[in-house]
């Protein structure tokens, strides 16, 4: 049960980590469109790029399940059964 919330976590954090690239990408590309359509809008209409925006939507929120996923397995691994956190941790102290 544990390593299921872990697991669970993870994905949640990925998932709000590729909002937050979302985030930043949109603004930085929505702010070059609106400032200079003719120069940045790589000959697309508007409709195309609100099509280019729902499939990168979807492609990051697939990318930020996948790594969050595959980011706790790996974790929980690394942590609960190779145990190499403990081992650091008890170097340092």
């Amino acid at each position: 049960m544990k390593r299921t919330i872990y697991i669970i976590a993870f994905t949640f954090l990925g998932i709000l980590l590729q909002f937050l690239v979302h985030m930043l990408a949109e603004l930085w590309y929505v702010a070059l469109l609106t400032g200079d359509f003719a120069r940045y809008g790589l000959g697309l209409s508007w409709d195309t790029w609100f099509l280019v925006h729902h499939i990168a939507t979807a492609v990051l929120f697939a990318g930020g399940v996948l790594g969050g996923y595959f980011s706790g397995r790996y974790w929980w691994r690394i942590i609960y059964i190779e145990k190499k956190y403990e081992k650091c941790r008890d170097t340092h102290q």
